[in-house]
């Protein structure tokens, strides 16, 4: 019988860390953790960032956490802290638990994703870009 996305994401929250807003505020204001945002680019633009989080859409993240890859970006290590996050922290949950099958076991996925960071208040960022077309 085929397997709904959501009994997929359900089946990675299993098996991974989930952290709070404020668990990653505070992780962040120690400075040993890296954020990856797997939105897309239009959605990062749209709607803001984590400061400090880099972006790595989620169609590309195996090949950058990869360290034999060609494609490996360096700010990302199996042994680092390193918390995704989405939208909504379904599709980042999907991504941290590939994480941990490629060995990251420090890997966690931000809970409600970036609207639970954004609805607790906490800070967000926004591309020169944005800013300008926000302000007019």
């Amino acid at each position: 019988m085929a397997r709904s996305a959501l009994e997929f994401v359900e089946e990675a929250k299993a098996t991974i860390e989930g952290v709070t807003p404020d668990q990653l505020a505070a992780e962040l204001a120690l400075g040993d953790v890296v954020v990856v945002d797997v939105r897309d680019s239009q959605e990062r633009e749209h709607s803001g960032y984590i400061p400090g989080s880099i972006h790595i859409p989620r169609v590309a993240l195996e090949f950058a956490a990869d360290p034999t890859s060609p494609f490996n970006d360096a700010r990302l290590h199996p042994r680092r802290r390193v918390v995704l996050h989405c939208a909504l922290g379904l599709g980042s949950a999907l991504a941290t638990a590939r994480l941990k099958q490629m060995g990251y076991e420090a890997a966690a996925n931000l809970e409600g994703g970036y609207e639970a960071w954004v609805a607790a208040g906490q800070r967000i960022e926004y591309s020169a870009t944005a800013r300008s077309r926000l302000l007019g």
